[in-house]
């Protein structure tokens, strides 16, 4: 056991949960709207940060990296499409969603969002959505949980489910205290530190190599990029995510103006694209700095064991902290967007009948975090639950499938109606989990098909189903010009 290491663990988690009691303290009168979008006044740093932290879980540290040491340089095909994919919802998304999720009677989930956007009267939408919701969100959150117990574990010693336990009080206790401004300033210091250990460990660790520690890699399948086109199609295909993850983009409409917004979107795809290029790089460097170990690649821990061989303890606990860092700022955002998505979408409409009160919906909020975050801890404590990043992929997947086409297809068709929303919703997450369960030996990632299945169903349903109103109609228009401005 490594008490510097385990001293660095301890000052970095005390400090998150201080971010937690000074939002509460600070927020005692806060509002729904507070706690689940944080009033709408974000910043640009905190907001491009806070999307990078929520998406950049521990995978971009353990489980990215890990898969291109082990595979080869195929795998950065997933880099590539997350690199297109996140570009591409910052430039032609955020601005949009941002206005339209305002001119929808200030939505603040985005169930609420896609039931405003065509004034429809009927929670279908906002019950498919947070169903959804809460199956996808407590899978992802377990892999974030998995990862911290992995990590703790790997450094202490500790119980790999006592760590979980652990990390699980810490994160749930900040989302609990402080919501959305809380998880948002979290995941800006978080993302800091996973930056500079992104840029740090692969760097120091090229300079380091020579003739007593370098591997030669001498399988030229390890080189070729281009092997397989299954893992073309699927590496980019994991791009299609950014469109309908609802943790990531719903910091968009949390931007407190379109000016801030442009300058957001500069930061947010450049703090990713470092982050992604050096991920393929800690893969590479590692394999020939330490060579191939297959304890290494079941665990995910090839940023680990090179953070440890290169630097004294006292730096290793700072830089391994990223690593928590990365998965508890995940596991944050998407604790908060279950628990907004219930408490708004599920809570009040439907059990309430719309007569909970402020106080009361924070409340719901909270307790939903408790027992998602509580179902999370029992998937990743069970040891057939599956690789860190399984468990991502099985959520991302999910996330694009469904809500991705609808999303995009709101934002730019005049025309899109409520009902393929509906449908499309349905059809992405039934062919993903259809193509997950029965056709995953084919070799390509489900949310492929199932994204495109959505998209088509979509807009088959639309032209079939009555034409929006005039409202709907004009409150595309005036979304529209306003995200101009």
């Amino acid at each position: 056991m490594n008490y510097q290491e385990i001293s660095m663990f301890i000052l970095y988690l005390v400090f998150m949960l201080g971010i937690g009691l000074w939002f509460f303290f600070k927020s005692k009168s806060q509002t729904e709207k507070g706690y689940f979008l944080g009033d709408r006044k974000m910043g640009a740093w905190v907001a491009a940060l806070s999307a990078g932290a929520s998406d950049m879980s521990a995978w971009v540290l353990m489980g990215l990296p890990t898969s291109i040491y082990a595979l080869g340089i195929g795998q950065i095909w997933i880099a590539v499409g997350l690199a297109v994919g996140y570009s591409l919802s910052w430039i032609i998304e955020a601005p949009r969603l941002r206005t339209f999720s305002i001119e929808a009677n200030d939505s603040i989930t985005i169930p609420q969002y896609l039931t405003n956007r065509f004034l429809s009267q009927s929670k279908i939408l906002q019950l498919i959505s947070a169903v959804v919701f809460l199956i996808a969100y407590t899978i992802y959150a377990a892999s974030s949980i998995k990862a911290c117990g992995t990590l703790f574990n790997t450094v202490t010693g500790l119980d790999t489910t006592v760590a979980m336990y652990l990390a699980a009080f810490i994160v749930i206790s900040y989302t609990f205290l402080g919501g959305f401004s809380a998880v948002s300033w979290t995941d800006f210091f978080q993302g800091m530190l996973v930056l500079a250990a992104m840029l740090i460990v692969p760097l120091v660790a090229d300079s380091m190599l020579n003739a007593e520690n370098f591997h030669a890699i001498n399988d030229p399948k390890y080189w070729n990029a281009f092997y397989d086109w299954r893992e073309i199609v699927s590496g980019l295909g994991w791009g299609l995510g950014y469109f309908g993850m609802p943790h990531i983009i719903i910091r968009f409409m949390s931007i407190n103006s379109q000016k801030e917004l442009r300058k957001s979107s500069k930061i947010g795809i450049t703090w990713t694209l470092i982050i992604l290029i050096f991920a393929a790089l800690v893969g590479i460097i590692g394999r020939m700095f330490i060579g191939f170990d297959e304890s290494v690649n079941n665990n995910s821990l090839i940023f680990v064991v090179m953070t440890r061989k290169i630097f004294p303890a006292l730096i290793s606990g700072i830089l391994l902290s990223a690593v928590l860092a990365a998965a508890m700022s995940t596991a944050d955002s998407q604790l908060l967007a279950a628990a907004s998505s219930f408490a708004s979408d599920v809570y009040r409409p439907v059990i309430r009948k719309n007569n909970a009160g402020n106080r009361e919906m924070l409340w719901a909020g909270r307790i939903v975090v408790l027992i998602i975050a509580g179902v999370a801890l029992y998937i990743a404590a069970n040891p057939n639950a599956g690789s860190i990043m399984a468990l991502v992929s099985n959520a991302w997947g999910v996330f694009g499938a469904a809500f991705g086409p609808a999303i995009l297809l709101s934002l730019f068709w005049k025309k899109f109606t409520f009902a393929g929303a509906a449908f499309g919703i349905i059809t992405g997450a039934a062919v993903d989990i259809y193509w997950l369960m029965k056709m995953s030996h084919i070799g390509i990632y489900e949310i492929v098909p199932g994204f495109f299945a959505g998209l088509i169903v979509a807009v088959i349903v639309s032209f079939i189903s009555p034409k929006p109103s005039d409202e709907v109609q004009k409150l595309f228009d005036a979304a529209v010009k306003l995200s101009q401005e």
